[in-house]
């Protein structure tokens, strides 16, 4: 890739890194929040039935699970950055060719070529 093609990736890493750090910020602060805000008069109305907890604490689990999955995103997304700086981003770590521009614009962190990737997903799992 040349200079041009890795500036307009470093940015769109770069943004991308913004985006989602201001997402799990948000549904952090949102889980920590949740039912905080609520005033006396607010609770009186408010049920504290059995399926309100469970629901409520599904809630929770969700946020955790999504904020999780930010912090996930946000690793991969500094391995790209990282791949980058040392020149082996576009590269599959599969078979040395190049991956497509589209596919890592779509997908930013990919570190496999298209067909790779598919012959990997057809695969089956011995899990």
């Amino acid at each position: 890739m040349d200079k041009k093609d890795l500036d307009f990736f470093r940015n769109l890493v770069a943004e991308k890194l913004s985006q989602t750090s201001d997402d799990i910020e948000s549904i952090e602060s949102t889980s920590r929040n949740n039912g905080k805000e609520m005033t006396s008069e607010d609770r009186s109305t408010y049920s504290l039935h059995m399926a309100d907890h469970g629901t409520d604490a599904m809630e929770k689990e969700k946020s955790q699970l999504l904020a999780q999955r930010g912090g996930d995103y946000i690793e991969y997304l500094h391995e790209a950055l990282q791949r980058i700086e040392g020149g082996t981003f576009g590269i599959c770590r599969i078979c040395e060719g190049k991956i497509g521009r589209a596919r890592l614009e779509a997908v930013p962190t990919a570190t496999q070529c298209i067909s790779c990737k598919s012959k990997r997903d057809q695969e089956p799992d011995f899990d």
